[in-house]
């Protein structure tokens, strides 16, 4: 039996799918993600897998290494801005320091949990050894401990360089400015 006297009724039943903006990815709708302009965009694709964790030919200590070079750099900057210690002269620099350190460490804390748990034996899914997943890029236990190595080694040389050019702020900004007479 059909509704005949509502014609938008019948317009949703004979809703058509390759008309909608939307799309299921893959053509897959029980792949639980979806197409769109955006996410589908070369632009988009070509920023994703330029990120240290898909780019292709990264050994993952080096992955690890960019990674935390990123993360340890920008850590600090929060703690220094909006800390408790923001007010005093090189208590912000030193607080702001061992925050990104205490995060860097808890993050590596983490990933080896992850790696520790999820590699015992041969996992299934994503991270098993036959998965063609290529958002997948590490596939055993050793590679994961590398990644966190290089996170880790990363991290620390990232705060440190942010605490240093925090803690030596006013002789570069002479130097930028052209306060420092070279000749």
């Amino acid at each position: 039996m059909t509704n005949t006297a509502n014609p938008s009724v019948e317009s949703k039943l004979n809703y058509r799918l390759d008309t909608d903006p939307v799309q299921p990815y893959k053509g897959d709708p029980f792949n639980s993600n979806f197409s769109t302009a955006i996410t589908d965009s070369p632009l988009a694709k070509a920023f994703i897998n330029n990120l240290p964790a898909y780019r292709k030919g990264l050994t993952p200590f080096m992955r690890g290494l960019e990674i935390g070079m990123a993360h340890g750099y920008f850590l600090v900057g929060p703690e220094v801005v909006v800390g408790p210690l923001r007010e005093t002269a090189h208590g912000a620099n030193l607080s702001g320091l061992i925050t990104a350190i205490y995060i860097a460490v808890s993050a590596c804390l983490g990933i080896s949990i992850f790696a520790i748990t999820t590699f015992q034996g041969d996992p299934r899914g994503a991270y098993g050894t036959t998965s063609k997943d290529s958002l997948r890029p590490l596939r055993n236990r050793e590679e994961w401990y590398q990644l966190n190595g290089g996170i880790f080694l990363g991290a620390m040389g990232g705060a440190v360089f942010a605490y240093l050019l925090l803690e030596n702020f006013d002789a570069l900004d002479s130097i930028l400015r052209g306060g420092v007479n070279v000749n």
